[in-house]
């Protein structure tokens, strides 16, 4: 008979196998869940806000990876990355543009359009950042085998489907 829980490997969990393990296993992961949630939040903001970007906050650093390296972005696609209105993300842009990170200007071809832009301490930024996420993508992955990786792949794409639907029933109840 196939394991229903194994922290070596992942296996796939056989629902009939009694009251007791589906009840342990759940609330496993919700605790795991639950400490993952706040480690992260902590540890990023730790690792993140270092010396150098004493003067920006986790949310700024995640505002300045949704504007990116590659292009000017417009405010209203930053928002939207984000999941929130131009309105709110003005308040924190205000706050990037005087403490040297962005540099916001109109459009050439549209001057109703807003883009934004990182500077140079903007994109220094950026890449301490990044490199955070690639340590800690990093640290998951290095002991996985590839099956481990792909149910793990699929945990969380099924998490993420759960949060978007709750996300997504909760913004249709607002317009009610």
């Amino acid at each position: 008979m196939e394991q229903a829980y194994s922290f070596g490997a992942l296996k796939k969990f056989n629902w009939g196998i009694g009251a007791y393990m589906e009840k342990k296993t759940s609330r496993t992961l919700n605790e795991l869940l639950v400490k993952l949630f706040n480690n992260m939040m902590d540890m990023e903001e730790r690792a993140i806000i270092t010396e150098e970007f004493q003067d920006i906050t986790n949310n700024d650093m995640h505002i300045i990876e949704a504007i990116g390296i590659d292009e000017p972005r417009r405010m209203s696609e930053i928002a939207a990355r984000l999941g929130v209105t131009v309105g709110t993300l003005t308040t924190n842009m205000n706050s990037l543009e005087s403490k040297g990170y962005i540099l916001r200007k109109r459009s050439d071809t549209d001057k109703r359009v807003v883009l934004v832009v990182l500077k140079e301490k903007g994109r220094k930024a950026f890449f301490h950042h990044r490199d955070f996420h690639k340590k800690m993508i990093k640290s998951i992955v290095k002991d996985l085998y590839e099956d481990e990786m792909e149910a793990m792949i699929k945990g969380l794409l099924n998490l993420n489907d759960f949060l978007t639907k709750i996300d997504t029933e909760n913004a249709d109840k607002d317009k009610t």
